[in-house]
């Protein structure tokens, strides 16, 4: 018994990068953009608008990120990103994620979680609620310059959108 097992240490050394803490990635903070963390994460970095004026990022991998202001991005859905994004990185996941919604019909839900397959499959998967959506990681491999008006966007000119969703409904303004 206690002997050496060459399978078995082989099936650990595999694992440990899986395994690691956000810590263990050596992070560089003060010369590391948000970009470059979410690619260190296996993440792509255009899950973020190009707008980010700051962020902040624990040990534990909780993080915070400040937009310049909350604003809309086009991707296969309409995107809504409040002022500060919040959530918790890990390899290949962001949870418990905070400010960031996604219209669905006449509703705005909250996206709650974002995750990759490792190793990439080229797809890409958000939590809304019970949902879970698969998409092509190719729409988010480059931040995307954000819009003050989600209705722009959707070709609405003769209505004006309140700046973020309300109660989980769309609210207009007719001019």
């Amino acid at each position: 018994m206690g002997g050496f097992n060459p399978a078995i240490e082989l099936s650990i050394l595999l694992l440990l990068p899986f395994l690691s803490s956000p810590s263990s990635l050596s992070l560089d903070l003060p010369n590391t953009t948000v970009y470059e963390i979410l690619t260190k994460f296996n993440l792509p970095p255009g899950l973020l608008p190009s707008s980010v004026k700051s962020y902040s990022l624990s040990d534990d991998g909780t993080f915070e990120v400040l937009l310049d202001k909350p604003c809309y991005v086009e991707f296969e859905y309409l995107v809504y990103y409040d002022e500060k994004v919040t959530g918790k990185l890990s390899l290949g996941s962001i949870t418990d994620l905070e400010g960031i919604q996604v219209k669905r019909f006449l509703l705005w839900l909250n996206v709650n979680e974002i995750r990759v397959d490792l190793p990439s499959s080229g797809s890409i998967y958000f939590q809304v609620g019970f949902i879970n959506k698969k998409l092509d990681i190719n729409q988010f491999e480059t931040p995307r310059s954000c819009r003050d008006n989600g209705l722009v966007m959707c070709g609405g000119p003769s209505l004006r959108q309140l700046p973020a969703p309300v109660n989980n409904m769309e609210m207009f303004v007719t001019e």
